[in-house]
Parts: C-alpha cells; structure tokens; sequence
C-alpha cells in the first residue's frame, strides 16, 4: 500500500541516500561550510555522510525505521551549526543568494518533522475485501 506516511518515507531515506554521496564527490563544499570552531573538517564531512547513507537506507527497513528516524533528527540538530555558520557569513558564499542561506535554518525543522513522523508506529495496513 501506497500511504502518504510510506511514500514520505522511501522519499526521506532516498533522499538521505542520494545527498550524502555529494559529501564525497565534493567534499569541498561541506569543508567551506564547516564552523572554524569544530574539528577534524575532513573527518566530520565523511562521517556525516556515511550517517546519512546509513540512516537512510535503515529508514527503509520497517524494524529500523524508528531507531533511524531518531538518528536523523539527531543528525539534522547535529548539521545545524554548520548552516547557521552559513547565514551567518554570507560574504564566504557568494554564489548563493543571502536570503537561501537564511531560509535554510527553519527548512531544518521541516527535515526534523519529516524524520519525527516516522517515531511513532506505521499506519496500519487496511485489508482488502
């Protein structure tokens, strides 16, 4: 069954999935993004993306999908700092308009729910007949 509640799902992980091979085809860009303040840049990049392609595909596996959702949610706080960074310092990034930078902070919280609706039981299957 094609539920809203499943389909949001297999969209979230997919996208997870898809979104994290960028951090290793261009980790350059997640190095410029990255708060002076943290350490080991390189090292967070790549394991930032290897929680998203785990986090993702464990989404999609219906005994994983609770304990993957909280993971994102976590790592949706945890990637926060690195866009508030962004907004923050727009003159770094000037090939993006200053006002994205700044709509991306509450974008979060849409990413946060999205993971959030998937904390709680699937919808129960309706039979047929």
């Amino acid at each position: 069954m094609h539920t809203p509640k499943a389909v949001g799902k297999r969209l979230l992980g997919v996208a997870m999935i898809l979104a994290a091979g960028n951090h290793f085809l261009n980790p350059a860009f997640y190095l410029k993004i990255m708060p002076p303040y943290l350490p080991w840049h390189l090292a967070l990049v790549y394991i930032s993306g290897v929680c998203e392609i785990a986090l993702g595909a464990l989404l999609l596996i219906p005994r994983f999908t609770k304990l993957a959702a909280w993971g994102l949610i976590l790592l949706f706080i945890a990637v926060f700092p690195a866009n508030l960074y962004m907004a923050m310092n727009p003159q770094l990034y000037p090939e993006i308009n200053p006002a994205a930078l700044y709509w991306r902070l509450p974008f979060q919280l849409v990413f946060i729910a999205w993971a959030y609706w998937f904390t709680s039981k699937p919808e129960p299957q309706k039979q047929n007949g």
